[in-house]
């Protein structure tokens, strides 16, 4: 879907992208750096709307610097800052968004009906989008992106501004558009979870460089720690200060984990071998607990990202620098003020 080759991009004094060399296969991808890492600065790149300074890129096999216009006719775009209309409904914004696109009018009518649904606007597409909440924007925006049926989605910040729960809803429109549309989605984020409970595959950069490439899976690959929940009885008002007393007796140290949402304190331990998993089994079975989970821990993208990027792999002269701008106009919504082009 997208390639690039030593793309590089400066501005006086700033290196936004330093030689960065990726591959972007099919399915929903998470680009994902601080504030200043350049995953800004790329997508405009990759839209054809800022030339890089050397290297190549590719979308969808075309070449960013001499093919931006059939870039933007395949791909949809939802910038990071809003470049809405506040004085139009929702159905006229995408309506001309999709004819801009190339769909005749009855076909921008019925892919704008059909998009608004999608996004959960259906009941609401006829009021002026200045009215709209925060959310309501962000699915506007997301809309405008697909309303023309693209192979591609460039999503950037896409949940800027939203609360958890508007959040969690605008991820699971985002897994959506792929699993029910079969789009591909490049979808930028600084918030490290939302990348992975969304994403198939993470790209992480920094300092405008390629830190790492990884499987959502190899990124989140289980550790040698066991996190055990058990329940309390009349016995043992707190089961999990019993097991760990009762572990500790057995030589197994354990530290306490947290209390899970809804239920009991977590306790964790050093998993050394089958003969851990038997130890606990059997120490709650004689405590006469009820053992809730028991199941390894798995990392979270954001420790690999914050054990990379302070080992200082692939990063350039510019980590380290978490808000330095990407450079003139940091927006990607500035270049067009919201046209086609631009969306």
């Amino acid at each position: 879907m997208i390639a690039t080759e030593s793309l590089s991009k400066r501005f006086p004094g700033v290196t936004a992208l330093d030689r960065l060399s990726m591959t972007i296969t099919p399915g929903v991808t998470g680009l994902v750096g601080a504030n200043g890492a350049g995953k800004s600065t790329l997508i405009k790149i990759l839209l054809g709307l800022s030339p890089a300074t050397e290297g190549r890129a590719a979308v969808l096999g075309l070449d960013v610097s001499t093919e931006g216009g059939a870039i933007r006719e395949s791909v949809g775009y939802m910038p990071e800052h809003d470049c809405l209309p506040p004085d139009v409904s929702a159905t006229e914004f995408v309506v001309h968004m999709a004819r801009m696109s190339g769909l005749p009018p009855s076909a921008a009518r019925e892919r704008t009906a059909d998009t608004l649904r999608h996004v959960g606007l259906y009941e609401e597409r006829y009021r002026p989008i200045g009215g709209y909440s925060t959310g309501m924007k962000q699915r506007v925006k997301l809309a405008q992106a697909l309303v023309h049926d693209p192979k591609l989605v460039l999503l950037d910040e896409p949940t800027n501004g939203l609360d958890p729960a508007g959040r969690d809803e605008m991820l699971g429109l985002i897994r959506r558009v792929h699993t029910d549309f079969g789009i591909s989605v490049l979808v930028t984020s600084h918030l490290l979870g939302e990348l992975e409970r969304t994403c198939d595959h993470v790209v992480v950069i920094d300092g405008g460089a390629l830190l790492r490439s990884s499987s959502t899976s190899d990124f989140t690959q289980a550790t040698a720690t066991l996190a055990v929940e058990v329940t309390d009885t009349d016995r043992h008002p707190d089961g999990a200060a019993a097991l760990a007393a009762a572990l500790a007796g057995a030589g197994v140290e354990t530290e306490a984990g947290g209390r899970a949402p809804g239920a009991g304190r977590v306790l964790l331990l050093q998993a050394d071998g089958e003969s851990t998993y038997d130890i606990v089994r059997d120490t709650v079975a004689g405590l006469g607990l009820g053992l809730v989970r028991m199941e390894q821990r798995r990392h979270h993208i954001s420790e690999v990202f914050r054990s990379e990027n302070s080992n200082g792999s692939g990063s350039s002269g510019n980590s380290g620098s978490p808000g330095r701008p990407e450079g003139p106009d940091s927006s990607p919504a500035g270049q067009n003020g919201g046209g086609r082009d631009a969306a």
